[in-house]
């Protein structure tokens, strides 16, 4: 079993989203490797030039939104998955990046991310729901 000690190079930040403990009001932070998870996430929902200091952070994959689900979209996705992690999360190395079409109906595609903590080679994945198409409760 890891030490806190081992994990405290995760670091440990805001969760995500944004919320309030009860009772007593404070900000609830993530730690570890939850605050990876956050991190990743916030990465991928993202786009180029959100963050005013930052214009690269972010992943930019609303440009795929309405785009034919093909194996190029899946090419492209992957590429930019692969690419916004190397360059926005120092914590991780991508090992992997699967991109699946689950719904056509609806625009669903499923990210799995398969990665290593780069201090301890511990393997982790996180899936990522991104929908292609814009919904609507129309």
């Amino acid at each position: 079993m890891e030490t806190k000690e081992v994990k405290e190079f995760l670091g440990s930040g805001w969760a995500f989203p944004i919320t309030f403990s009860e009772g007593n009001y404070e900000l609830n932070v993530t730690k570890y490797e939850a605050n990876v998870e956050d991190s990743i996430n916030i990465i991928m929902q993202t786009n180029f030039g959100e963050r005013p200091m930052e214009p690269q952070f972010g992943s930019g994959l609303q440009k795929f939104f309405f785009r034919k689900m093909d194996k190029a979209l899946k090419a492209d996705i992957t590429e930019v998955v692969q690419t916004s992690l190397l360059q926005n999360e120092p914590r991780i190395t991508v090992k992997a990046v699967e991109v699946i079409y689950k719904d056509f109906q609806t625009g669903l595609i499923e990210i799995t991310i398969d990665y290593l903590f780069n201090q301890t080679n511990t393997r982790h994945n996180y899936i990522y729901p991104f929908y292609i198409k814009e919904g609507t409760n129309l």
